[in-house]
C-alpha cells in the first residue's frame, strides 16, 4: 500500500517538474509582453533554465529519468506492474510520457532547451536588484 501511494506520488512531483519546465516558456513570453515582473527573476529563470538542461543532459548521456525510475521501482515493490495507479496518477503518466524513439525524445528536449535559453535572451533576467 505504501509503495503504491509513494509511486503516485512520484509520478505527481514527475508531472511537476515537467509542468513548471513546460509552462515556463509561455509564461516568460506573456510576462514579458504584459510587464509581469516576476518572469525576470532571476531564481525563476536559473532554476528553469537548470532543470531543463538536467532533461537534456539527461537525454543525450542515455539515462533515464530518475523520477521514471524511482517510479518503476515503487510499482514493482508494491507487487503491481508500472504505470498501474490510482485515475490521477494514470492520467499524470499518460499526460507525460509518450511511445516514441529515444532519439525523438532527445531531439525534442534539446530543441525546448534551445528555446528555453532564446527565451532567456530575448526575456533577460533581472540578475541585479535594481534601486
Amino acid at each position: 500500500m505504501y509503495y503504491k501511494l509513494l509511486a503516485d506520488l512520484t509520478v505527481a512531483i514527475h508531472f511537476g517538474y515537467v509542468a513548471f519546465v513546460v509552462v515556463g516558456v509561455p509564461l516568460t513570453m506573456a510576462g514579458a509582453v504584459l510587464g509581469w515582473g516576476w518572469v525576470r527573476n532571476r531564481w525563476f529563470r536559473g532554476i528553469h533554465l537548470t532543470m531543463i538542461l538536467v532533461v537534456v543532459l539527461e537525454a543525450w548521456a542515455g539515462v533515464t529519468c530518475p523520477l521514471t525510475t524511482l517510479e518503476k521501482d515503487f510499482r514493482s515493490a508494491a507487487g503491481g506492474q508500472a504505470y498501474q495507479g490510482d485515475f490521477i496518477a494514470n492520467w499524470l503518466h499518460d499526460a507525460m510520457f509518450f511511445d516514441l524513439e529515444p532519439w525523438a525524445f532527445t531531439v525534442g528536449y534539446t530543441l525546448f532547451g534551445a528555446l528555453v535559453v532564446a527565451n532567456l535572451v530575448f526575456v533577460p533576467a533581472r540578475w541585479r536588484h535594481s534601486s
